[in-house]
């Protein structure tokens, strides 16, 4: 199982961070080692001040493909989730200075949480999904899927190129604007609609 993450899918979280808003999809990996599931506390680790939490649509792959055109992509998926993809921010914009990998900002130890699972049929039109963050009860962040530069089915088309899809993989699909970091003791509530995907501690 291999966790494909999406940089820049969307236009105003590309323009907070002073990116280059991207002509194809971006795409990075994560490690399962990553995976934080079941509500477990994330701990922020030592080699960082600035966790940034950056909430997102993940679909599951629920079959092995390869160069998958984005017409038959929707037979590639059943489930979409909900996931926080943590980043090292001061850690990433030191590695992006010199021109290096973002691994180390974004591939440490449980900086891939992963909520619960929905159907995708029961969801309606897929460019209508709306999803949102909660910090300490706020709402923080707040998408919607027919916001995304590159639709699912395109991403699935673009990764499929250079990268076999195998069943399990997870595919995180790029975060709204709004990123923000965490401390210690924060509590993040993650939503698809009005149903709660996950609920976790930062310690």
């Amino acid at each position: 199982m291999k966790i494909i993450c999406i940089g820049r899918n969307y236009l105003k979280h590309a323009r907070e961070l002073d990116s280059d808003v991207p002509d194809e999809p971006v795409f990075f990996m994560k490690p399962d080692s990553c995976l934080l599931l079941d509500n477990r506390n994330f701990f922020i680790p030592g080699f960082s001040s600035e966790i940034h939490y950056e909430v997102e649509l993940v679909v599951k792959i629920n079959r092995l493909g390869k160069t998958i055109e984005a017409r038959y992509a929707h037979r590639y998926y059943d489930e979409i989730g909900l996931g926080v993809d943590f980043t090292a921010r001061d850690v990433q914009r030191q590695l992006i200075a010199k021109g290096l990998p973002w691994e180390k900002s974004k591939a440490f130890d449980s900086a891939a949480v992963l909520g619960e699972f929905i159907p995708k049929e029961t969801l309606g039109d897929p460019g209508q999904i709306e999803f949102s963050l909660r910090k300490n009860g706020e709402v923080v962040q707040a998408g919607i899927s027919g916001d995304m530069i590159f639709s699912v089915d395109t991403i699935i088309e673009h990764v499929s190129r250079f990268v076999t899809l195998k069943i399990g993989d997870l595919i995180y699909t790029g975060t709204p604007a709004g990123v923000g970091p965490v401390k210690i003791n924060d509590r993040l509530e993650g939503f698809i609609g009005e149903r709660k995907m996950f609920d976790f501690l930062v310690k």
